[in-house]
């Protein structure tokens, strides 16, 4: 195909404003999908991705229209995504930016827009669901008008569900979208965007070809991870694959490959052929780490091996999965596993429990510490079990991110306060028409568990948030202990700012006293800070009246009988085991 007909675009919007929906009006008006296939949100082909309404994977398709090849990537839109999405744009030339006629701007548009700018895409604004009876045009275009500095006339107003305005959307993207710019005679370079593992076939990668071409048997080579093997199939998607006999400068498609796992492969990397061999990768690649951890056990330790070989499947399809065995003495075998965020972490354990059959335990979610020790090394902690002795340590720095709360205005208080409640710090506060835009930092570990939910309820639904990794600052950290009938469990122990670490051990200590059943001896619950004990609650033994088959008689027999039974609990107390159920482990996890 000529490159000037050409065009590659992807769709940018907030969770559930609609991208999936325009992408499927689009394949139907340009006759990519026969109308018996058709079936809603098409690209999305995960039973997760339908369920909650959401993309997790992008994917590709090209579409032919008037001529020329649509090429459309369409992205996930939560912010644990975000380099993906940052990667689908490098792909492309332009944007569609979709936003709901009545929700208006939310935080992820915003991220989204910032991400598009800084690629120097074409932004497509359209109004989507104008059909709505709650649809508020007029508000929601001065708000896109503002933020694009665009004219009314530049805005699409469509509804994706009933097809109206989107032959208008095709138009424009033929006209407003330049053609992709890469010379054909070039060294070889192409973006990988997405890989994943096929069980039949390999690792695919999903690539944009940016100067010369990539022919099916062709030795290719990745620039950044070193890593080499074959072009088995080239082609395009639509959205099924097509094989063709080459990719050409500007082009976007799949390359099937012989490599054995998508760590070899990463998204962001440089692809380039053995016969035209460039040097130079493109820029923005970036090995992306992980910051949510959390332990995975199974119910069963029978089920260890399963897990394991679970996690492993799953992480050649996804190189951002990392992973290590862990043990505990209460749970048995299990795995340590690093995430993105907490929407990654919940599609993981959702797609383990489906996809595999497994019941799982999920500790509560950490994040990972650097920690400087007296011997000068410098120690990353991903469990707080891990940490070394307090006499050791010089100082311990934990993660902090930069975050936009997008809220109505009359909630601003409350976010504010919310905000302050977890240690951070507002930084900044704009308005775009109704709406507020509240910039902020604060310790990743403090909105792990729960700040989503708690913003949503504070916020009565209305307020979207989105954060990105800033840096790592020192400060006054300390590890809680829990102990139970005055043995310490390893697993229960997290870190805690010390001016948070006496509320945090009470709070959990109660806790635990709903969750662990009771004994026939006293059980004693303790937080502790190294050895100073900071809350404690007892757990009160079962009391057995064993005085029931005595009758009348002396006082004394009573006295002796009672007396045997203190000696027995006395003595099981000193014995006794407490079974510490699973759901202990996810004390943090639980809302008042």
């Amino acid at each position: 195909m000529d490159q000037s007909h050409i065009r590659n675009f992807c769709i940018i919007a907030h969770i559930d404003h609609g991208k999936s929906t325009l992408a499927d009006r689009m394949m139907e008006m340009t006759s990519t999908v026969e109308k018996r296939d058709m079936k809603s949100q098409l690209l999305d082909s995960m039973d997760l991705e339908r369920e909650k309404g959401i993309t997790i994977k992008l994917a590709p398709v090209r579409m032919q229209y008037k001529g020329h090849d649509l090429n459309l990537i369409d992205t996930p839109g939560h912010v644990d995504f975000s380099y993906e999405v940052s990667r689908s744009l490098e792909a492309c030339e332009g944007a569609i930016l979709v936003v709901d006629a009545s929700q208006g701007i939310q935080a992820q548009t915003l991220a989204n827009v910032y991400l598009a700018l800084e690629a120097d895409l074409t932004i497509i604004p359209v109004l989507n669901k104008v059909d709505l009876p709650a649809a508020d045009v007029p508000r929601v275009t001065k708000e896109v008008i503002n933020l694009l500095g665009c004219d009314e006339a530049d805005i699409l107003k469509i509804s994706a569900k009933t097809g109206e305005g989107v032959p208008d959307v095709l138009e424009a993207i033929v006209e407003r979208i330049t053609p992709p710019q890469g010379t054909k005679d070039s060294p070889t370079r192409a973006l990988i965007f997405d890989s994943y593992y096929d069980d039949y076939r390999g690792v695919i990668l999903y690539t944009r070809v940016v100067d010369g071409s990539i022919k099916k048997g062709d030795t290719i080579e990745m620039l950044a991870t070193g890593a080499s093997g074959i072009a088995l199939e080239v082609g395009s998607l639509n959205p099924t694959m097509k094989p063709n006999d080459e990719m050409t400068t500007g082009e976007i498609g799949y390359i099937v490959t012989n490599l054995k796992t998508t760590r070899d492969a990463r998204v962001g990397d440089t692809v380039t052929v053995k016969r035209s061999r460039a040097e130079e990768m493109l820029p923005g690649y970036k090995h992306v780490k992980p910051f949510v951890y959390a332990g995975f056990f199974p119910m069963s330790n029978e089920d260890y091996n399963d897990l394991k070989d679970a996690v492993e499947k799953l992480s050649l399809s996804d190189s951002a999965l990392q992973f290590e065995p862990e043990n505990s003495p209460v749970l048995g075998f299990g795995v340590r596993i690093g995430f993105l965020g907490l929407l990654h972490m919940d599609i993981i354990r959702e797609r383990l429990e489906r996809e595999y059959n497994l019941d799982l335990v999920v500790t509560n979610p950490s994040t990972d510490y650097q920690v400087s020790i007296t011997t000068g090394e410098e120690l990353d902690i991903k469990s707080a079990s891990d940490l070394p002795n307090v006499t050791k340590i010089v100082e311990i720095r934990e993660p902090w991110i930069k975050g936009e709360i997008v809220v109505p205005q009359e909630y601003i208080g409350a976010v504010i306060q919310l905000i302050v409640s977890k240690r951070g710090q507002q930084k900044n506060l704009s308005y775009i028409d109704e709406r507020a835009l509240i910039s902020f930092e604060a310790p990743l570990a403090n909105l792990l568990t729960d700040f989503y939910d708690q913003l949503k309820s504070v916020t009565s639904g209305y307020g979207s948030f989105n954060y990105e990794l800033d840096e790592y600052r020192a400060e006054d950290l300390v590890r809680v202990d829990f102990y139970v009938a005055g043995e310490m469990v390893g697993a229960l122990s997290v870190m805690a700012h010390r001016s948070e670490a006496d509320a945090l051990g009470r709070v959990v200590v109660k806790k635990l006293k709903e969750v662990i059943p009771r004994q026939n001896f006293q059980v004693s619950l303790q937080a502790a800070i190294g050895g100073r004990f900071i809350a404690r609650e007892d757990l009160s033994a079962y009391r057995k009246d064993v005085t029931t088959g005595l009758y009348g008689g002396d006082v004394s027999r009573k006295k002796k009988v009672l007396a045997k039974q203190a000696k027995g609990k006395k003595r099981l107390k000193r014995f006794g085991k407490v079974d510490i159920p699973s759901e202990a482990f996810t004390v943090m996890l639980k809302r008042d």
